[in-house]
């Protein structure tokens, strides 16, 4: 049974006029204990939308039109806030984007872990919390004596541990990473992602992954889930993306990121950019940039259909031959 599962959300946010643009349309998927999924694509498709819905954090502009997200067969959208408010953190924690720089410049690294620690009653005292943040600051590689220290002693990277460690306090069965490694430079980047690596397997953590590096992705992530203009475009194990994509966009994705085992190939970029929400295609999201658009890929959307187990794809090229 999927720990978590995601199923024909629909997320639209409303503009000062009142009118409802879709964000994020008919997205499905589910995860197992123990397992990580990447959500990949550019910026603007949905991706942070979706894993703000997950945590009932969407800002006061987004409404949930359809859909549910099950937790361990709970469904979250129907829980009051005090109960959502346990599942956080405690159940589900998440990394946001560009976290590295919201820890609060005025106190130490150590205390903000503390007063997480004591906020979710995860210990009784300050001096088990102490010892608590101490245990996770080596769990993330930083001497335990620098939680004396305050943020802007710390370096980016020793800032995005101090978050990730953060994240874990409460001992999370799920973690969300958003953009974890933007804004570190190529060494640390890698350092991040041997970090969650390591710690997924040590701690046994679901993990979820949003990015738009497809690197990240192939080292950390057993399934990928690729979004365009808010809609699933394709959706596979890891090996299958990175070895047989199906679809235009997904190919494109990777043409565009260097081969390290084939030096030679050029890189390949994506005419055009992606869709505004107020200003969608009428047919396939991805028509206007697509070398392979046919008439129907202007008329009507694809559906997402199963190539085989496990393969999902939304593009007319494959829908016919199902």
């Amino acid at each position: 049974m999927a720990l978590l599962e995601v199923n024909n959300l629909s997320i639209s946010y409303l503009t000062d006029e009142q009118v409802a643009l879709n964000a994020v349309e008919n997205v499905s998927f589910c995860l197992e204990s123990g397992y990580s999924l990447g959500i990949v694509g550019e910026s603007g498709c949905g991706k942070t939308t979706i894993i703000l819905a997950m945590m009932r954090l969407l800002p006061e502009a987004g409404r949930i039109v359809d859909g549910q997200i099950l937790f361990n067969t709970r469904d979250l959208f129907q829980l009051s806030e005090t109960e959502m408010c346990k599942i956080r953190w405690g159940e589900i924690s998440m990394v946001f984007q560009g976290a590295m720089n919201s820890l609060n410049p005025v106190r130490t690294v150590e205390s903000q872990i503390v007063e997480a620690l004591l906020k979710h009653k995860q210990v009784d005292t300050k001096r088990q919390a102490r010892q608590r943040t101490a245990d996770l600051l080596k769990l993330v590689g930083i001497a335990p004596e620098r939680g004396k220290q305050y943020p802007h002693q710390y370096s980016g990277g020793m800032r995005q541990r101090a978050i990730i460690a953060m994240a874990l306090s409460c001992n999370p069965k799920v973690l969300i990473a958003d953009e974890p490694t933007t804004a570190l430079d190529v060494m640390i980047q890698a350092q991040i992602t041997q970090l969650l690596k390591k710690l997924q397997r040590e701690l046994n953590l679901t993990l979820i992954l949003v990015t738009h590096d497809l690197g990240v992705v192939a080292e950390l992530c057993d399934d990928v889930l690729v979004m365009y203009g808010g809609k699933v475009a394709e959706y596979a194990t890891s090996d299958t993306i990175y070895n047989a994509a199906k679809h235009p966009y997904t190919q494109r994705l990777l043409k565009a990121f260097p081969d390290i085992d084939n030096l030679g190939a050029d890189l390949v970029s994506i005419p055009g950019v992606p869709p505004r929400l107020d200003d969608l295609p009428i047919g396939c999201r991805f028509s206007p940039r697509c070398h392979l658009c046919k008439d129907i890929c202007k008329r009507d959307q694809p559906r997402l259909v199963e190539l085989k187990d496990n393969h999902f794809i939304a593009c007319h090229l494959y829908s016919r031959k199902i």
